[in-house]
């Protein structure tokens, strides 16, 4: 199952199936009393979700996709396999728990960096490659990106410091070359003749 950025896969009290994510990010939330959804846990490829179903339970989660995300259904064979990915999802637990505190918790620089490898970026890489158009093309990189306002939710920052730290980890966006470069101390005089 293909879903788009910012897509919800499922909800909560639906009955559940177990999935596997194949690309892409997967947010977990948990609804406040006013239906606000609150963010428990990213999932990534590898990590199994909807671990409600080995319980026979609905889901207990929102699912959202954070970014563009390929999803496989896990048919459970038996119940040796059932119990093998019990173990799995047991085992998934500690290190998404590290993540989000990883995610939570040091300067905004390092959070946004987690959170870029996360997804499968590597932010020292992008930052140095922004000067070879060829090496990334920084356009389809930072459109690929969930946006500045869930960027912020998922690190517990403001937009305006994601936007800045993002400047320091990204390539620079591209200027076009149609637009005439005007000298800084130089006034824009086009506004002021016209």
């Amino acid at each position: 199952m293909i879903y788009k950025r910012e897509q919800t896969i499922f909800s909560i009290a639906e009955k559940a199936t177990l999935w596997r994510v194949t690309s892409g990010v997967v947010r977990l939330d948990q609804l406040e009393s006013d239906s606000t959804p609150h963010l428990v846990v990213l999932a990534i490829p590898g990590d199994l979700i909807g671990v409600e179903s080995l319980c026979q339970a609905p889901y207990s989660l929102q699912a959202q996709a954070l970014t563009d995300v390929v999803l496989e259904a896990v048919t459970v064979q038996s119940t040796a396999h059932n119990h093998q990915l019990m173990m799995e999802a047991l085992l998934q637990h500690p290190m998404r728990s590290h993540d989000m505190s990883r995610l939570r918790t040091g300067s905004v620089l390092s959070r946004m960096t987690h959170l870029l490898r996360m997804m499968g970026h590597e932010p020292s890489i992008l930052a140095s490659a922004g000067a070879d158009s060829n090496a990334i093309d920084a356009v389809a990189l930072r459109n690929s990106l969930p946006t500045l306002r869930e960027l912020a939710q998922v690190v517990d920052a403001k937009p305006e410091t994601v936007c800045r730290t993002l400047a320091q980890l990204l390539p620079p966006r591209s200027r076009k070359a149609s637009a005439p470069h005007t000298p800084s101390w130089l006034p824009n005089w086009q506004g002021v003749l016209a």
